[in-house]
């Protein structure tokens, strides 16, 4: 079993940053691909970045240039740096894991393990 517990969301104002950060525990968390995943209200959930165990990512076209995965394996704690950010980003924010593997995918239905999400509102 792996725990994935999401912060850093908020209410922030157009043009800002937020940094996201899901910390994983229960499994061996390097060798896992990460992601992350956003939901609005009435959507599907839609990929936003994954980041496989050796450190390579993928990031969605639409937040391409705005948005960094990263991770911390000795924290064993993924990060989501969210730059110039606007109200179309508003959503809650997922962190989802794959244990065992050494490749990673953008759909959702991969992924085994989801945090609870966190709420990001952002305001014109």
């Amino acid at each position: 079993q792996v725990q994935l517990v999401e912060s850093g969301g908020g209410l922030v104002q157009a043009g800002a940053s937020l940094r996201l950060s899901c910390a994983a525990s229960g499994r061996t968390f390097s060798r896992a691909t990460m992601a992350w995943f956003r939901q609005i209200p009435g959507r599907e959930r839609e990929f936003l970045a994954y980041i496989i165990f050796g450190g390579s990512t993928l990031h969605a076209n639409s937040v391409k240039g705005r948005f960094t995965i990263s991770k911390d394996n000795t924290k064993s704690t993924v990060f989501l740096q969210m730059n110039s950010l606007t109200p179309e980003d508003t959503a809650v924010y997922y962190c989802a894991c794959k244990t065992g593997t050494t490749v990673g995918s953008t759909g959702k239905s991969w992924y085994r393990y989801w945090g609870q999400g966190t709420q990001v509102t952002v305001s014109s």
